[in-house]
C-alpha cells in the first residue's frame, strides 16, 4: 500500500456482508488486499473501521491515515499463507522474554523491574501454566519446556487477525508475556508501553531525551495502541 498514488474514485464506503465475514464496498466495489485477496474481516466493528478509513481520504489516498485497512491486509495476505511460520516467531520471544531480564543495579531501577514485571509472570504462570525464569543481566537464561510449550499452545490456538495484532502487541513490547496481558485485557496497551520502557525511562532520567529517539519511541507507541484497538475491533460483536 506504500506504493499508491491513486487518488479518491469512490463517493461512498459501505460495509457488506460477506462469505466468512464482512467487506467494505467503493460505490458497490469490494476493495481487495494489495494482492488481489478479497479484504473479508470478521466483525462488523473492523469493516466500519475501515469503511471509516477509506472515507476519511480526500484526494491522494494516503496508507498512513488507515492502520486499520493495513493489518487487515497483514492478516489476509500475510499470516494466512504462513500462519504456522509466523505463531512460531511470536512464541519465539518467550524464550528471550524482556520480562525476564533484570539490572542488578541500582536498587531503584531493580526494584521498578520486580514491582512492574514481576506480577505479569505470576500472572502467565497462573492462566497458562508457564513459569518463566528470571536472571540478572543479559546472558540467555534456559527457559522450561513446559513453559515455552504452554505460551507457545496459547498463541498458535489464534486465527489470522488475532496473531496479526499479537505479532505487533509483542514485536513493539519485546515480551510475549506482555502481549499476552495486553491480548487479555490484563493491560491496557499504554501501560504495557510504559512497562516495557523502563530501562529507557531511567537512562533518560539518568542522561536526558533524545529528540530523534524519542520520536521513533512515539511512533512505536501508538503502533502499539494500534494493535490492541485491532484486537478489540475482532472481539466486538457490533
Amino acid at each position: 500500500m506504500s506504493s499508491w498514488t491513486a487518488k479518491r474514485f469512490w463517493k461512498e464506503a459501505q460495509v457488506v456482508a460477506a462469505p466468512g465475514g464482512y467487506t467494505v464496498h467503493l460505490d458497490g466495489r469490494p476493495i481487495k488486499t494489495p494482492t488481489r485477496a478479497a479484504l473479508v474481516v470478521p466483525t462488523v466493528a473492523m469493516a466500519a473501521a475501515i469503511a471509516a478509513e477509506w472515507d476519511a481520504q480526500q484526494g491522494v489516498i494516503d496508507p498512513r491515515g488507515m492502520p486499520v485497512t493495513r493489518s487487515a491486509n497483514a492478516a489476509i495476505d500475510k499470516v494466512r499463507p504462513q500462519h504456522a511460520e509466523v505463531a512460531a516467531l511470536i512464541a519465539e520471544y518467550g524464550g528471550t522474554d524482556l520480562l525476564c531480564y533484570r539490572a542488578g543495579t541500582p536498587p531503584r531501577l531493580v526494584a521498578q523491574q520486580a514491582a512492574a514485571w514481576d506480577p505479569l509472570l505470576d500472572w502467565a504462570e497462573t492462566s497458562f501454566g508457564a513459569r518463566l525464569t528470571t536472571t540478572v543481566g543479559v546472558v540467555p537464561v534456559p527457559q522450561s519446556a513446559t513453559a515455552l510449550a504452554a505460551l507457545m499452545a496459547q498463541v498458535t490456538a489464534m486465527d489470522d487477525f488475532q496473531l496479526a495484532a499479537l505479532h505487533d502487541l509483542v514485536g513493539i513490547s519485546g515480551s510475549l508475556v506482555l502481549g499476552l496481558a495486553v491480548a487479555a485485557g490484563r493491560l491496557s496497551a499504554e501501560d504495557a508501553w510504559v512497562i516495557s520502557r523502563i530501562d529507557e525511562a531511567w537512562q533518560i532520567a539518568q542522561w536526558g531525551a533524545d529528540d530523534e529517539a524519542e520520536a521513533e519511541a512515539e511512533i512505536k507507541r501508538a503502533a502499539l495502541i494500534h494493535a490492541r484497538r485491532f484486537w478489540e475491533l475482532l472481539a466486538d460483536p457490533t
